[in-house]
């Protein structure tokens, strides 16, 4: 193993978006019971120190492939299309003017079923564009693009957030 491996390479996975959840996991709990630092304890702090940077980066590489959404950032990064969310929040203007409808529907819902209705739309929204992700990223090639739906998902996962916090205080 090398520490400048990407995750993909650390993993032994293909640098794809498309991946097999029980897959990360098995090879998660592999690497980490080689690199766990309480097998170095006979070693000296010297080698504990060094097992402890290879336990957190295998625990930094399963964090960001374990969820898609950080993954397709973290390929659309490698393949030269970084999101930067802070500073890039270029959307296209029917995906703007469908958040600002979710908003205002959200904020005059008055019954549960009407944000359940809502946060349904959320999933629906979510699914489709992971589909859409999958195929930009391991069909076309196309970072640039999927780093535009990965923004765009982020705001769909604020904003069903937004909608379980609104279901939750109605609940209460």
């Amino acid at each position: 193993m090398k520490i400048d491996a990407d995750d993909f390479e650390l993993f032994g996975l293909p640098r794809q978006f498309a991946q097999d959840r029980v897959r990360i996991d098995t090879r998660w709990k592999a690497l980490q019971s080689e690199v766990h630092p309480d097998r170095f304890t006979t070693e000296g702090t010297a080698s504990q120190r060094v097992a402890m940077q290879w336990a957190v980066r295998v625990n930094e590489a399963y964090q960001r492939l374990k969820d898609p959404l950080r993954r397709a950032a973290y390929l659309c990064s490698l393949r030269g299309a970084p999101i930067d969310a802070k500073t890039d929040t270029a959307m296209p203007a029917d995906f703007l003017l469908q958040q600002m409808q979710w908003r205002e529907a959200l904020q005059e819902a008055e019954s549960a079923a009407s944000i359940q209705a809502l946060g349904a739309q959320m999933s629906e929204q979510r699914k489709e564009r992971m589909q859409r992700l999958e195929r930009l990223l391991d069909d076309q090639g196309d970072a640039h693009a999927a780093a535009s739906e990965v923004r765009a998902l982020m705001f769909i996962e604020r904003f069903a957030e937004d909608v379980d916090r609104r279901l939750e205080a109605l609940e209460q």
